[in-house]
């Protein structure tokens, strides 16, 4: 299983709920899945940044995750 924890914005659309685990291989499973459960969702996740196992990534799409992994969801940092 892999520990999911979700931004704020994200938690509204979950009804509060901040953490979730799932079954899931990859960055892409993961984001299908949690898209399935809360559809509204899929905009939160593309304007979003992601940190796998403390790794933080801009885009992960490609990215694997064993079981235990640790996946962080958070705004993207915008630079100018």
């Amino acid at each position: 299983m892999v520990r999911v924890v979700l931004s704020s914005s994200m938690a509204e659309l979950t009804g509060g709920m901040r953490e979730v685990e799932l079954a899931v291989g990859n960055y892409r499973e993961l984001t299908l899945a949690l898209c399935e459960q809360w559809p509204q969702m899929a905009g939160l996740i593309e304007r979003s940044a992601v940190a796998i196992d403390g790794q933080i990534y801009q885009d992960a799409f490609a990215e694997a995750l064993a079981s235990g992994s640790e996946v962080f969801f958070m705004p993207r940092i915008e630079g100018g």
